[in-house]
Formats: structure tokens, C-alpha cells, sequence
């Protein structure tokens, strides 16, 4: 068997916020668990934007699924225009996982696409419109 990684969003609706569905991923199919970005709140509906790997990540999706979770894989990704960046860094100081940063000693904008769990915040950072949302 192949260990297979997957960036995926999960919603969860009010009835299954507060349970620990993590914790049985975890436990019970042996995935690593990296929880890029999350809003829950008990008893009301939540998101989770998660790196999931592991041997049994189908299993361990199609478990959440079966307790009402949505699950839906992150098909959005962040593109930068190397032509219209400026380098200004606006949206280094903003990207919350630093896939965005100054490269020393030019003082260039990098993007890590890797590290990036598209929350968005650069596209409305950027000046020149360099950051854009590809779906």
C-alpha cells in the first residue's frame, strides 16, 4: 500500500462540531493530521482546511463523511504573476503560513504554492494584483 497525502476541506455541520473527529483519524486509521487552517465553534457549523497522509486516507474520509461531515478537496490555488509582482512585500506580512516571503539578500517576494492553504488574505493585499485565485 502507497502512503498517499491529500489537502482537503471538511465542513462540519452544528451536530458533529463539537465530536472528536480528529482524534478517531488519529487513532483509528493512522493519519498524520496537519490542520492548516480551522473555525470551529460548538454547536454551530465549522471548517477545517487539513493535510491529511496516511495509508487508510480514504477509509479516514469516507469515516468522516459517514458522521456528516462534507468533505471536498481544496481545488483552489493561489498563482502569483512574477510579471506584475513589485516585490513590495504586503503580502508577506499578511500570509498567516509564510508561504509568501522576502528572499535574502535580493529583497524579492518568494511563493512556496506547498505551503499555501488559500485563505485569500494576499489577493486583497497586493496593490498591483499579483495574487490571484485559480480554481
Amino acid at each position: 500500500m502507497t502512503v498517499a497525502t491529500r489537502k482537503v476541506v471538511l465542513r462540519f455541520p452544528a451536530e458533529v462540531a463539537d465530536k472528536p473527529l480528529i482524534y478517531y483519524l488519529v487513532k483509528d486509521y493512522d493519519l498524520m493530521v496537519n490542520i492548516l487552517k480551522a473555525n470551529i465553534n460548538p454547536h454551530k457549523q465549522g471548517t477545517m482546511i487539513v493535510e491529511l497522509t496516511g495509508e487508510a486516507l480514504e477509509a479516514g474520509l469516507a469515516f468522516a463523511a459517514s458522521r456528516g461531515v462534507a468533505v471536498q478537496p481544496l481545488s483552489e490555488e493561489i498563482v502569483r504573476s512574477e510579471e506584475r509582482c513589485i516585490s513590495c512585500g504586503a503580502c508577506t506580512a499578511i500570509c498567516p503560513v509564510g508561504a509568501l516571503y522576502v528572499e535574502r539578500p535580493e529583497m524579492t517576494v518568494a511563493f512556496d504554492g506547498q505551503k499555501c492553504i488559500v485563505c485569500q488574505l494576499c489577493t486583497r493585499a497586493c496593490p498591483v494584483r499579483a495574487m490571484e485565485v485559480k480554481f
